[in-house]
């Protein structure tokens, strides 16, 4: 019995037991009739618990499986969007990876604090109030080890009125937060505990954003201190997660909590970052810090989705992971970039996955305004522009998508086509091909099969005189080139090559900087007409001209 429950000699756990009697050997002197005659465990009783796991693993597919976990946790996935999703099992890597340090502020009532206080006996909450250094890191009268060292997380909850007793408080915890390791005293202690932080918005995201930051929550020796915030490896959105209602609560079965925590616990001991070895590479934006906490969220994502060691994770989930911790930390850096803009101004994290190299940008959604076209560079193939109008019809702004692959010609994926979008398409192709050794280089565009759409965003729909932008998005994306960011193109090709004027430059000046651009490009003959624009237009956008395709493509393409 000992042997087949390996537990009960070292931690013990909790059962439920049926003792028998004998009474003969009540009658023998010193005798002990009483006996265990059968045992079954209500707690944990063996160690052997990832080799279970990952063995159930194998019978599920990514997606049951992220719904069984969420269901382990008592929520019911099946209403919940994608991104919502995202966010509960991002709330979960704090108990599977090390000294991990998050962040979640949102509406109340979304169930922050539910999963430290009531899913793993290995996490502790820590209300409101003050926070002493003794009972955090170590008690020097006593010896005694603080939470960290005793508990996996420590969660701060209602984070904005949490104070520490002494000055040197958050520097201690800024250390920590850093190494994993605090000074008290003579000696240095090392702890994995995960420090999480929650709290409530008093006001909406986009309210918030206008008059402050996003970590205006904190209190105020955090809230503003940009070494503080460098220390933190996600910031988890909670406007993202619906509040808790009757809808959300769970009645499947899952995984009973006393196993899954335990797992969560082990799993500690393990690190997925080598899978990201040779598969992914990081843009020049991410920072050792940034590049460290992304590490660290991706390893717990894909321990949570492959609990087993050994496992292989597909290219699919690998990049899943990716892009949910490039945008949770490039949120904290944005809100760094508001504090100390010159230090942390480039914030377009990006990513190189697979054969075809190219880079992807990972925004943070809740800073793209709506009809805004955004500060982020655009994938391979797509470009912003503004149709100029006409008689019947008001400018409009236009987002062009163009994919490539095997085979010839181009497909116009817009039904109906409108005739004046069709007809800047055929100059487009016809210049490509005429001037390919001058756009592309030794690439031959007659090759390939360019699949377009046109996407509005106003009233304009006829996307008549886009000839520039389409030649643009079929050279990048034939060239596996990102187009700048913030970036519209203006103007119409004719077949012979020759660029036309446009005839209302000053309008479509001032749509551009409405729409959010920080640059234009507009062909030189509209130079003349720009001198009516106004002094405050011409100091919000960063006017370029171009003479042919070619200089109009250079531009237009991210260094």
């Amino acid at each position: 019995m000992v042997r087949q429950h390996e537990r009960m000699l070292t931690g013990g756990f909790y059962a439920e037991i049926s003792l028998a009697y004998d009474a003969a050997i009540a009658q023998e002197k010193n005798g002990r009739p009483f006996g265990i005659d059968s045992l079954r465990e209500i707690q944990l009783s063996k160690r052997d618990v990832l080799d279970v796991l990952d063995r159930a693993r194998s019978q599920f597919g990514t997606e049951d499986w992220k719904i069984l976990l969420l269901r382990s946790i008592g929520i019911e996935p099946d209403s919940l969007s994608e991104r919502a999703r995202d966010a509960f099992l991002l709330r979960m890597v704090p108990f599977v990876e090390r000294n991990y340090n998050m962040v979640e502020l949102g509406p109340r009532g979304t169930g922050k604090s539910h999963l430290f206080q009531q899913i793993s006996p290995y996490a502790h909450l820590i209300s409101g109030g003050k926070a002493t250094v003794a009972r955090m890191f170590v008690n020097n009268a006593t010896g005694q080890r603080g939470l960290v060292c005793q508990y996996d997380v420590v969660c701060f909850d209602e984070v904005s009125g949490v104070s520490f007793d002494q000055k040197d408080g958050v520097n201690i915890m800024k250390g920590y937060m850093e190494s994993g390791e605090f000074s008290r005293g003579k000696e240095s202690i090392r702890a994995d505990g995960s420090i999480v932080l929650v709290g409530n918005f008093e006001v909406d995201v986009e309210h918030q954003q206008r008059v402050g930051h996003l970590l205006g929550p904190l209190p105020p020796e955090m809230r503003d201190d940009t070494a503080f915030m460098d220390r933190i490896h996600a910031y988890l959105p909670g406007w993202d997660v619906p509040k808790i209602n009757k809808e959300l609560v769970t009645n499947h079965f899952g995984l009973v909590s006393d196993f899954l925590s335990e797992c969560w616990s082990h799993l500690r001991n393990q690190s997925r970052v080598m899978v990201l070895q040779g598969r992914v590479h990081y843009g020049g934006a991410l920072s050792g810090r940034d590049t460290n906490a992304a590490n660290k969220t991706i390893s717990g994502l894909l321990k949570l989705l492959y609990p087993g060691s050994v496992a292989e994770v597909p290219d699919a989930d690998l990049e899943w992971a990716v892009r949910l911790a490039l945008e949770s930390r490039r949120r904290v850096k944005e809100q760094q970039k508001r504090i100390g803009a010159a230090e942390f101004r480039n914030t377009h994290f990006s990513y190189v996955m697979g054969n075809d190299g190219v880079e992807r940008f990972v925004s943070t959604p809740e800073l793209q305004s709506e009809g805004g076209i955004g500060s982020d560079p655009l994938e391979p193939g797509q470009v912003w522009t503004i149709t100029p109008g006409g008689m019947d019809e008001h400018p409009g702004l236009y987002r062009i998508e163009v994919n490539e692959g095997p085979g010839s010609g181009v497909r116009v994926l817009n039904k109906p086509v409108p005739s004046a979008f069709r007809e800047s398409v055929g100059y487009a192709e016809q210049n490509l091909y005429a001037r390919a050794a001058q756009l592309v280089g030794d690439k031959d565009p007659r090759q390939h099969e360019f699949s377009i759409q046109l996407r509005a965003f106003d009233a304009s729909k006829s996307g008549a005189k886009v000839g520039v932008a389409l030649l643009v998005a079929m050279c990048t994306a034939l060239l596996k080139k990102t187009t700048r960011g913030g970036l519209i193109i203006v103007g119409e090709i004719n077949l012979g090559g020759s660029i036309e004027p446009v005839h209302n430059a000053v309008t479509v000046a001032e749509i551009a900087v409405e729409k959010g651009a920080t640059a234009l490009l507009m062909p030189v003959a509209c130079r003349r007409q720009l001198f009516d624009l106004s002094d405050d237009m011409a100091t919000r956008v960063d006017i370029q001209f171009f003479s042919d395709a070619r200089e109009a493509l250079l531009k237009a393409i991210q260094e």
